[in-house]
């Protein structure tokens, strides 16, 4: 990885990575850096459980990418233990730059680390560009998703 550092996400990393969440169509429409109180509350929640690992991806004193990998015990598939991707997100001056591969392949990496025996994840419909990304990286789109606002 040369000289990028992935670590895990301190406070003091929360306003790029919810300027990170926000910017694009989706996004900014549910995340605002107006009150960072509620994003503060559940980093802490994160950090001390320790199936969760929000990381940020730092260049030069810089965070340029952010993404959580959660660990998840399960009776299925024989007990499997598998993980789940959310929240990737790449700085805008970065995409393009390999860095989303980056990431990606760290958390499968920690994902075989800790006895993962799947890695999954899910992303809107209308992130096509995100769907071609993920299908050249390996993953397959074999599930259909639901899910209930509440």
């Amino acid at each position: 990885m040369g000289d990028l550092e992935i670590r895990r996400a301190t406070a003091d990393d929360l306003p790029v990575i919810i300027a990170m969440l926000a910017d694009d169509h989706l996004g900014a429409q549910r995340e605002s850096l107006d009150d960072l109180t509620p994003y503060r509350a559940a980093l802490e929640r994160l950090n001390s459980d320790p199936h969760q690992h929000v990381v940020v991806a730092v260049r030069e004193g810089r965070v340029i990418g952010t993404l959580q990998l959660t660990i998840i015990p399960g009776l299925s598939r024989k007990g499997a233990t598998r993980s789940i991707i959310e929240a990737v997100r790449i700085h805008a001056d970065e995409r393009g730059s390999g860095l989303g591969t980056q990431l990606i392949e760290w958390a499968i990496e920690e994902s075989r680390r800790q006895g993962c025996q799947l890695v999954q994840l899910t992303s809107d419909h209308s992130r096509t560009d995100a769907h071609r990304f993920y299908e050249r990286l390996g993953f397959t789109a074999s599930h259909v998703g639901f899910k209930f606002q509440l």
